[in-house]
């Protein structure tokens, strides 16, 4: 239990070694999209990842070559995705959400909290982290793709041309601006 001895060791510190520089060329070849978790596929892409290395480490049912194969299926799975996702944009939706409006011109958007299931408290501690204390002053709040929020004070709105692919921006009016279509 506490030691099973040297040659499992020995693996684990040699079979491990490689099988993190095989996933760091993985990681080279893809590109940084892979680690930068752009959106809910990318996130699982690299947990996926994460748990493929940790099982060739301590796993001595797995031998390297299979563990150099998963890391290959998932960076080329996440590659083919990339690929479809910037190409073809109605199947986009199938592996990404679209950013969200929660709040407008200084106005909670209720429905918009209901379907991302959110609560006010959250958005506002959002607003606040921003350095945000009046929501007046904010013009919008968006819930992005990877779960960020996105505050944009009423100073910094400008044309609003950022929020135009943002569901439910098109109702947005700030100080007489709306976001391009």
């Amino acid at each position: 239990m506490w030691f099973d001895g040297w040659p499992q060791i020995l693996r684990i510190v040699l079979v491990g070694a490689a099988a993190y520089a095989a996933l760091i060329v993985c990681l080279r070849a893809t590109g940084k999209r892979t680690l930068a978790q752009l959106n809910v596929f990318d996130f699982v892409v690299t947990v996926a990842l994460g748990s493929t290395l940790a099982t060739i480490f301590l796993s001595s049912d797995v031998s390297w070559a299979e563990g150099v194969t998963a890391f290959a299926v998932l960076t080329g799975l996440q590659l083919c995705v990339a690929w479809i996702s910037s190409r073809r944009p109605r199947v986009r939706g199938v592996f990404t959400a679209e950013p969200a409006l929660l709040l407008a011109g200084g106005e909670i958007r209720q429905d918009a909290l209901r379907r991302n299931r959110l609560t006010e408290s959250e958005l506002r501690q959002a607003v606040r982290m921003q350095g945000t204390g009046d929501l007046s002053q904010v013009a919008a709040v968006v819930l992005e793709t990877n779960g960020k929020f996105s505050v944009i004070t009423s100073g910094s709105y400008g044309d609003g041309s950022a929020l135009r692919d943002v569901r439910g921006a098109e109702d947005l009016d700030t100080g007489g601006h709306r976001p391009p279509r």
